[in-house]
């Protein structure tokens, strides 16, 4: 009998201590250069790629279903009005959130910039994103001076939402 609880007693201390030893041993936060990094290619790619694609495919809808409305925006002299200003940073901030939602869930913590630079996004528990932890992360990027958290080895959207950036390499 006395055994018995001794041995419960030991397991119990070898879970609570190996699940400690795993955090704090196995990981290691990337570097502000790496995340940096990360930031800028992602961004490039979003810029650049995505938002470009999906451009393409708002004016081809447009074009189908309203080419009126496309004609009096594309050669009217009030281009740059309120409207269409509202209509690019609603699709570029959807944008944002689709890619990073996405790429973090599906890619199993990884983003473009994060493949390149050999890092991953994960929970502070050690376990792979889920589709809330990514969507969250997504979401709190979009805040203001968000970025400028950077400084700091956690950002604003990895202690909000209890994630982590990782070397994964």
């Amino acid at each position: 009998m006395e055994e018995n609880n001794n041995l419960d007693a030991n397991t119990e201390q070898e879970d609570l201590l190996s699940g400690e030893a795993y955090i704090d041993n196995h990981f290691e936060y990337a570097t502000q250069g790496q995340r940096f990094l990360n930031w800028l290619i992602d961004n490039l790619l979003m810029r650049y790629g995505l938002s470009y694609l999906t451009g393409m495919a708002i004016g081809t809808l447009l074009a189908l279903t309203a080419p009126d409305f496309l004609n009096e925006l594309a050669f009217s002299e009030n281009r740059m009005s309120g409207g269409i200003i509202l209509l690019s940073f609603m699709v570029g901030y959807l944008n944002y959130i689709v890619y990073y939602t996405i790429c973090e869930k599906l890619f199993r913590g990884y983003t473009l910039g994060k493949i390149i630079t050999g890092t991953r996004a994960i929970r502070q528990d050690g376990k792979e994103l889920t589709f809330k932890n990514a969507l969250l992360r997504s979401l709190s990027r979009i805040v203001p001076f968000e970025v400028f958290s950077g400084f700091s080895t956690l950002t604003w959207h990895d202690s909000w939402t209890d994630t982590m950036v990782i070397k994964a390499r």
